[in-house]
């Protein structure tokens, strides 16, 4: 499965845009970056694997701890880096930015081409993409039961049975895990409903403004309005979106050797 670089941002919400066909798509709008290039990972040094270290979103100086500080500022002083310069211990570079307040890392296949201290737009990196994974943290809903947190049937309402309509079953023979008394893991049964990591593949980008930080993708993520995601091109096997791009341009190309250009 390929790795590529994403960004990181925040859900603004759903809109509709229109095509120039007078099509309408359901979009969702997401503010992405711009993101500064905290740390570059290569697989020939102590980390052993590519990857490209991302912040969005500066922090306040008051809010961040000192080790915060120092993973971004060049002109913080210590006394451990002042003795590890005097042993000639040659320093990771710094990106020279405020504190990040979302710090995730992207790993990668090859060995990135981009440089500490570098910020990323969504142009740069979503200009020529056609589809998107999504990464968030999905809605919160508390303690539910299992006919809503996994679409239980319930019990029967017939005459005979009280108060059970909405219970689970028995658990006598599922719970005892070959006599150790704990029950087996995976079980469904009623608790958090939510607040966990989902992520939504291969969703058609719609459109993608440079200017205001924007891109719109087609159908839903996960998380509420103003909520952290993170975005790469997709991973998926045979997109029909990628699929179709291709093909389109490989028709193009026909075109023009047609003509003779």
């Amino acid at each position: 499965m390929s790795k590529a670089m994403g960004l990181l941002g925040y859900k603004v919400g759903m809109t509709q845009v229109f095509n120039d066909d007078g099509s309408i798509e359901p979009v969702t709008v997401i503010e992405l970056g711009p993101c500064p290039v905290l740390q570059v990972k290569t697989a020939d040094g102590k980390d052993g694997y590519f990857a490209v270290q991302l912040g969005f979103k500066d922090k306040p100086r008051k809010n961040a701890i000192r080790a915060e500080q120092g993973h971004v500022a060049k002109g913080l002083t210590s006394k451990r880096k002042e003795a590890r310069q005097k042993a000639g211990v040659q320093l990771p570079p710094k990106a020279d930015c405020e504190p990040q307040k979302h710090v995730r890392e992207f790993r990668l296949d090859a060995a990135p081409t981009v440089a500490v201290g570098q910020v990323l737009k969504v142009s740069d990196v979503f200009g020529s993409v056609k589809a998107v994974d999504v990464i968030g943290t999905s809605k919160g809903r508390g303690y539910q039961g299992v006919m809503r947190r996994h679409n239980f049937d319930g019990l029967p309402a017939a005459h005979g049975a009280k108060k059970v309509h909405r219970q689970a079953g028995s658990t006598s023979s599922l719970a005892s895990n070959r006599g150790s008394g704990r029950p087996k893991k995976g079980l469904k049964r009623a608790g958090q409903y939510g607040n966990a990591q989902r992520t939504v593949r291969n969703l058609k980008v719609v459109r993608v403004d440079a200017e205001n930080n924007l891109i719109l993708i087609r159908g839903s993520i996960p998380g509420f309005n103003g909520a952290f995601v993170m975005v790469r091109p997709t991973n998926k096997m045979n997109s029909k979106f990628v699929r179709g791009a291709v093909q389109q341009e490989v028709k193009q190309k026909i075109v023009l050797q047609k003509k003779g250009k």
